[in-house]
């Protein structure tokens, strides 16, 4: 699915306008990416958790040439499943 998929999904199921639920799912994304970017966590109980976690400096290697590379440290946004969307899916 992407997303004017899922906008269309949230439209027809909340009985929206597409460009009212485009702005209310733009909404949603922007609100998570501002609390990860003051360093919180975004939890959704059932759903997951959206956190960023600290990456530390590393070696890496260039996969054509086998050169080595320095990549620097960085913040990564993760993603954790809850409860109730891994059972939903079959897992435990």
């Amino acid at each position: 699915m992407n997303k004017g998929e899922l906008v269309s999904s949230v439209s027809d199921k909340c009985g929206l306008t597409k460009v009212d639920a485009e702005r209310a799912l733009e909404a949603v994304f922007n609100s998570i990416v501002e609390s990860l970017k003051q360093g919180d966590e975004v939890r959704l109980v059932g759903f997951g958790s959206f956190l960023c976690v600290d990456k530390p400096a590393a070696e890496g290697r260039n996969p054509r040439t086998g050169e080595k590379i320095h990549i620097p440290a960085h913040r990564s946004p993760k993603f954790r499943a809850g409860k109730l969307l891994k059972e939903a899916l079959g897992g435990a």
